[in-house]
């Protein structure tokens, strides 16, 4: 009687910049890759604007080397916007819509939620002031009083 060793436990594969750029051309529904990689650059400059300390260093190890390079290229503000905030303040610097503007920040972060995790997009939102979950694709939860 042979022992089968147990499987070894699953490592996340790394995602490319390529494939994450494809993701979100597909989910945002982009018609070129070129337009995903603008889409891409922009809002993780704008959420690099917006992040601190720990998160932000863990946010950009678990993403393709580009896409951490855009987030990390970013001063972090003196006052964090809200989410609503977020999306006004990335439109008027592109000089897109709000609602166009929504829509790319959701296929964005939508991916990104994925590639980093529950754990740490838990601990993002928790940093961040309001109406950043819907952005990352999660439920708005009432924070405690």
């Amino acid at each position: 009687m042979t022992l089968l060793s147990p499987p070894a436990p699953s490592v996340p594969t790394a995602v490319t910049f390529d494939q994450m750029l494809e993701k979100v051309r597909y989910e945002g529904v982009y018609p070129t890759r070129r337009q995903a990689h603008n889409v891409v650059r922009r809002v993780l400059e704008a959420l690099g604007r917006q992040l601190t300390d720990d998160e932000r260093v863990e946010l950009a190890a678990r993403l393709p080397r580009e896409a951490a390079g855009y987030l990390v290229s970013q001063t972090p503000a003196d006052r964090p916007l809200t989410g609503w905030g977020f999306v006004k303040d990335l439109a008027e610097r592109t000089g897109d819509t709000p609602a166009t503007t929504r829509w790319d920040t959701g296929s964005v972060l939508g991916v990104v939620a994925r590639l980093a995790g529950d754990d740490l997009i838990a601990r993002i939102i928790a940093q961040l002031p309001d109406g950043y979950a819907l952005l990352f694709g999660r439920a708005q939860l009432a924070r405690a009083a």
